[in-house]
């Protein structure tokens, strides 16, 4: 047990709140981690099966806050804000030690601005994307928490400028997955043939995603299978829902003949057997990266939620390894340029071993910089917050 737990008079009781899957994960790193120095420490809050595993005790389940966009959003402000009260009321009579806020910014950040003035420490990980739009959000930032945890090496001078105390400390994704992903072993362990063209279709976790971009990766898979008829498609589900939702809708388009293997779990296997990937744009593009494939971006919003942030953004990129190479390294095709016909073309050019070999020395410069033992480095990070209690 690390020195900084030593003779301490309780127990140190940290309430988190994570509101979706990669939240839930990032969550769960951090609650192992902080184990390590305090044992005997409690956990609870908002989370989900990840955080339960490592030991938090689950007060709200985060399927109540994973929705995407503004408009998504209002369709379920009430709920969602009946929620938030509630969790507040009830921090305030547990009095944490600490509350831990993991993304989900909008949920998040009003609840740690109350919970610090009334006097509860409050961290953050997983910063708002400042640096791409609405940058005028770090003034409310530097209320809501005490401390940042940073996920991206350029977020840090924009903490500093503002006088933010923050602490980089690198992506878990950069951790968990190794610099090299064998390609042969994976699709030894799928039962995948070497020999053929392999793409993973990764329409996104949720079923709003799935609904605005399924029919197009399912025309997209048709047009790859018309140049190459022994393609081979391999898409992942994180729940039963979008797994029948995509399935349905393979149908309607008559995609359901060609060569689809559809997984439960298993996104990170998909990616590494596939030559190239269609992803939409968020976590799952910088995964692909990591694992050094070849991709492709793609995203719809709903049209009045994507009118409003495009007038807001300050790059021309919105893809994570777009934005953290400085340029656009992999092709994105966002809203109505998300067509069957330029996904298909894109997806074909990008599967080359040419174009393998030029991508794989930028997505290891990412992943070197990313790969900071992050769960440990954030337990460091929050033990200042935490010592001497």
């Amino acid at each position: 047990m690390n020195s900084g737990g030593a003779g301490r008079a309780k127990k140190p009781r940290i309430a988190v709140s994570a509101g979706e899957v990669s939240g839930d994960q990032i969550a769960a790193s951090m609650i192992g981690a902080l184990k390590k120095r305090w044992p005997d420490a409690e956990f609870f809050g908002i989370g989900g099966a990840a955080m339960a595993a490592a030991g938090a005790r689950i007060w709200w389940p985060m399927e109540k806050l994973s929705v995407m966009g503004y408009v998504e959003v209002l369709r379920r402000f009430w709920e969602i804000l009946k929620i938030r009260r509630a969790f507040f009321k009830r921090l305030l009579l547990e009095k944490p030690d600490l509350f831990l806020g993991v993304d989900a910014p909008d949920f998040n950040m009003p609840l740690e601005t109350k919970l610090r003035a009334a006097g509860i420490r409050t961290a953050h990980c997983v910063s708002p994307s400042v640096w791409a739009w609405r940058g005028g959000r770090i003034r409310k930032i530097g209320r809501a928490v005490k401390k940042m945890l940073l996920l991206f090496p350029m977020e840090t001078p924009i903490y500093e400028k503002a006088g933010i105390p923050a602490c980089f400390v690198g992506h878990p994704l950069a951790d968990q997955i190794p610099l090299q992903t064998d390609k042969k072993a994976v699709r030894e362990i799928l039962r995948l043939p070497q020999d053929v063209p392999i793409y993973a279709l990764l329409p996104g976790s949720r079923q709003g995603e799935v609904a605005r971009l399924g029919g197009i990766f399912a025309e997209t898979a048709k047009k790859i299978h018309e140049a190459q008829p022994d393609a081979i498609f391999l898409t992942p589900f994180v729940t039963r829902a979008t797994r029948l939702m995509f399935e349905a809708i393979l149908y309607k388009h008559g995609a359901d003949t060609l060569s689809w293997r559809l997984l439960f779990g298993h996104a990170r296997e998909a990616l590494g057997a596939a030559d190239a990937v269609l992803v939409a744009s968020g976590t799952a593009a910088l995964e692909a990266a990591l694992i050094k494939r070849p991709l492709v971006i793609a995203y719809k919003l709903a049209p009045l939620t994507y009118r409003w942030v495009r007038r807001r953004l300050y790059l021309p990129y919105v893809g994570l390894p777009n934005i953290l190479a400085g340029r656009f390294l992999v092709p994105e095709f966002l809203q109505d340029a998300a067509t069957p016909d330029a996904l298909a073309a894109a997806l074909l050019a990008e599967n080359t071993k040419e174009r393998a070999a030029c991508l794989e020395e930028d997505f290891t410069r990412i992943h070197e910089a990313l790969r900071q033992g992050m769960a440990d480095r954030a337990a460091e990070c929050l033990a200042g917050e935490l010592d001497g209690l």
